[in-house]
């Protein structure tokens, strides 16, 4: 008989949220009872999960009774000001807005690294005050890495993140949209959010009165990228630019290896679950073809190029694709999988 678990989502109105009921109900956690929770201007909101419309209730201290698992996918606002709730009333805390990163007792997890080898830092017990599920971008690096590790050992890794405006929430999707529509009819473009012009533009750095930070992306992904390698994996020289784009992440990455390797060898490295290697040049990894997908798309080029069938190289190009939010809410049902064990009746222990 399955286990029936009672789960709450916090900032069930979020984009991220979204995606998060959707992998939910393709997971062995679809037959839970959901609560959904949010700020009051959410309050009364439709929302579905799976075959059930379920009502927005407005968040409050009591909210998580006989809850099994909290997932918070809101503001980080309201995953510090809430979360210690969840955690007093026995739920197991889930936190994909990073927020708790750097709290004691917290664990950067993604299981669908190898345990041991970048799984996280440490297994999660019954001492683990929450779990974030690690930062998408910094997922797929760690799993681009443990791939190449297995095959040769990495000199020098540095990578390019080119973020979307869906990183940062409705808000800013809706602005980067009403950019694009200002500047298409000659009109003042809204910039409450970025301070400054991110249509059509690639930028390192938003406006100063900007609510949202290109330097506090980089540093959360290069923090979850280091609690995943736990060492073993090599170090990332990495940084984070803006790209004019609605949703998924792309990636430019420069690797060398310490020795030069068969392009098979790299190429079947990249096969298997959850990555799917692009051969074609046409067929170029792109945030569009990434849209919806589970896996993350890479195309190899070696530097300089070789005989694709039969040279060798120790230096070649990554350009990747993930879809930043589908990645998200997939690498947090695996957790809550995970933490399964830790609640074996179903029941708040």
């Amino acid at each position: 008989m399955t286990t029936e678990y009672k789960i709450a989502l916090v900032g069930a109105s979020s984009l991220l949220a979204k995606e998060l009921k959707e992998s939910l109900t393709e997971s062995p956690l679809a037959g839970a009872s959901f609560v959904l929770l949010d700020e009051a201007d959410a309050q009364g909101q439709l929302e579905q999960v799976g075959d059930e419309v379920t009502v927005v209730q407005v968040i409050g201290d009591n909210s998580f009774e006989e809850t099994d698992f909290t997932f918070f996918a809101g503001s980080e606002d309201l995953t510090r000001k809430y979360w210690r709730n969840a955690l007093s009333a026995g739920s197991t805390v889930l936190d994909l807005t990073g927020s708790l990163d750097e709290e004691p007792g917290v664990l950067i997890r993604a299981p669908w690294l190898s345990e041991g080898s970048g799984a996280g830092a440490g297994s999660p017990d019954l001492l683990t005050k929450a779990v974030v599920p690690a930062n998408a971008a910094a997922l797929t690096l760690a799993m681009l890495m443990e791939r190449l590790n297995e095959v040769a050992e990495i000199r020098f890794a540095a990578a390019t993140v080119l973020q979307p405006a869906s990183e940062y929430g409705k808000d800013a999707l809706d602005e980067l949209h009403q950019q694009t529509v200002s500047l298409l009819s000659f009109q003042n473009m809204p910039r409450a959010i970025f301070d400054t012009q991110v249509a059509y533009n690639t930028l390192a750095n938003f406006g100063e009165s900007s609510t949202k930070s290109l330097a506090r992306s980089e540093d959360r992904i290069r923090r979850h990228y280091t609690a995943l390698a736990a060492n073993r994996l090599p170090e990332l020289r990495l940084q984070v630019v803006h790209a004019p784009v609605f949703h998924g992440n792309t990636f430019s990455i420069c690797i060398e290896l310490e020795r030069p390797v068969a392009l098979a060898a790299l190429e079947d490295a990249f096969g298997g679950e959850h990555m799917d290697l692009v051969l074609e040049e046409t067929d170029s990894p792109s945030n569009l073809a990434a849209a919806g997908q589970n896996d993350i798309l890479v195309w190899l080029k070696p530097e300089p190029p070789v005989e694709r069938l039969s040279g060798e190289t120790s230096r070649f190009w990554l350009w990747a694709a993930s879809d930043n939010l589908r990645l998200a809410a997939q690498n947090a049902v695996e957790c809550a999988l995970d933490l399964r064990r830790l609640r074996p009746h179903g029941k708040v222990q």
